[in-house]
């Protein structure tokens, strides 16, 4: 992916505080897929992309099985990775859905719908978060 610059730094929520996000790139054999945005807190990975109209990079959440969509303006695009960041499964979730946890997922991966695609990020890949 050519061109590509990181997430901005800061998330606005619905409560018009701002919180710190860490910028970082999806990485996979060596190419950069994508910029995107770590949550940091508890509460950063419970806002994840909410209160946003889109976004064109990705929201890691570690220490995270399962992602839902209530409340969300678009549809997510959404990877399940393992602890080592292998994909588990990739699924596109519609607005205002609950998600299932998936077993062995340590960090999700979220993204606008048809990101993924662009991006060729698949089930079976290997991802590094760097950053």
């Amino acid at each position: 992916h050519t061109g590509a610059r990181p997430a901005p730094h800061l998330s606005h929520g619905r409560d018009r505080l701002a919180t710190m996000t860490r910028e970082c790139w999806l990485v996979s054999d060596g190419n950069v897929l994508a910029s995107a945005e770590r949550a940091e807190t508890h509460r950063e990975k419970a806002r994840g992309l909410l209160g946003r109209s889109t976004t064109e990079g990705a929201m890691v959440l570690p220490h995270t099985a399962w992602v839902h969509t209530v409340g969300m303006r678009f549809d997510l695009d959404v990877a399940h990775l393992d602890r080592d960041g292998n994909v588990l499964r990739v699924t596109h979730m519609r607005r205002n859905r609950i998600g299932v946890p998936v077993r062995g997922a340590d960090s999700v991966v979220e993204a606008a719908a048809g990101s993924f695609d662009r991006w060729g990020l698949r089930a079976g890949m290997h991802i590094e978060v760097r950053g």
